[in-house]
């Protein structure tokens, strides 16, 4: 038995460099926790319900439960961010959160404690971690060009936050495809957001502050969209009728919305399901599976619904209940 006295001196050396344990080497000596960790950037977000139940229903067969761990909640510094997913004790992690330094994670370090990781959805441009995505430059241009076959010719666009891998593919892609058509990029029509209902609301207010106005918006989230929308029918506007409103992720108030959204349809049951059986491929077989790095890009499709119309004056165009471009990702 070690004395209380040496004890001590152990754990003052322990806290004071900072050192973990190895838990890649200590895994070696136990069996696995039966437990992998899924960091969402907010759990608040309706987005992520359905790519978590995915996630569970294929780690439950596997004998995995999930730990979810929403990464808005820690407002730490990055050295207790570290300590804390290096004391987690589990099998393997899904990162729907692409903000994470990637210094956290210990790229390539054999001996970093980490057990094996997995991105979907969002990504870090910096990570060689296999990642479950969609092309969201393609979602962005069908959502431009479904507005430009209606007949809209000023068309903008609602940002997601500043920063993020999403808001910046999206962003590109609406800009290149505006341009590809021959229609003006004008800064004042593309307004900031968060992704939330109520930047959306906001992007409304600035909306209506315009000398000149857009006729449809593509919002680079459903739930600004919907926030838009509510705030112009609260200030006397409707949709479509004053003009058009394109979302992005289809999320499950799209449908019942008033009015129903359009919106460009990321398959989330099925990013989240692929998301976990790489991972649980990685836990089971890490010579095979390790020896690739996987980038799984999904489908996404243009849904038609009860948002967007031909503007007054511009001939009508032929609607279908969902409209697809070849993918050139695919």
């Amino acid at each position: 038995m070690v004395a209380e006295a040496t004890r001590q001196l152990v754990i003052d050396a322990v806290e004071k460099t900072g050192y973990r344990v190895n838990l890649a080497a200590s895994n070696l000596r136990r069996r696995r926790t039966g437990t992998i960790v899924v960091m969402v950037p907010n759990l608040g977000n309706p987005f992520f319900s359905t790519i978590l139940a995915s996630i569970e229903a294929v780690a439950a067969p596997a004998g995995l439960g999930v730990l979810i761990v929403d990464t808005t909640q820690h407002q730490a510094s990055r050295q207790q961010v570290f300590a804390y997913l290096h004391r987690t004790r589990a099998d393997g992690l899904i990162v729907l959160d692409g903000s994470l330094a990637m210094e956290l994670l210990e790229i390539g370090g054999e001996d970093s404690g980490m057990p094996p990781v997995v991105f979907a959805c969002e990504w870090s441009q910096d990570t060689t971690f296999p990642s479950v995505v969609i092309d969201n430059r393609y979602g962005a241009e069908l959502a431009i060009r479904h507005l430009h076959g209606l007949g809209h010719r000023r068309i903008g666009h609602v940002s997601g936050p500043v920063g993020n891998v999403l808001t910046q593919s999206r962003l590109q892609g609406s800009q290149d495809t505006l341009g590809t058509l021959g229609l003006e990029v004008r800064d004042d029509w593309f307004l900031s957001g968060d992704f939330s209902l109520q930047s959306g609301a906001e992007a409304a207010v600035e909306w209506l502050k315009l000398e000149e106005r857009p006729t449809a918006l593509f919002c680079s989230s459903d739930q600004m969209a919907c926030g838009f929308i509510s705030e112009l029918n609260r200030r006397g506007y409707s949709v479509p009728r004053d003009m058009s409103i394109v979302g992005f992720d289809d999320i499950e108030i799209a449908v019942r919305f008033i009015p129903a959204l359009t919106t460009i349809r990321q398959p989330r049951g099925a990013i989240g399901a692929a998301a976990a059986e790489i991972l649980i491929d990685r836990i089971t077989r890490p010579a095979e599976a390790q020896a690739i790095t996987p980038r799984r890009v999904m489908d996404v499709e243009l849904v038609v619904r009860d948002s967007t119309a031909t503007p007054p004056g511009a001939k009508p165009a032929i609607r279908s209940a969902s409209e697809k471009l070849p993918n050139p990702a695919a």
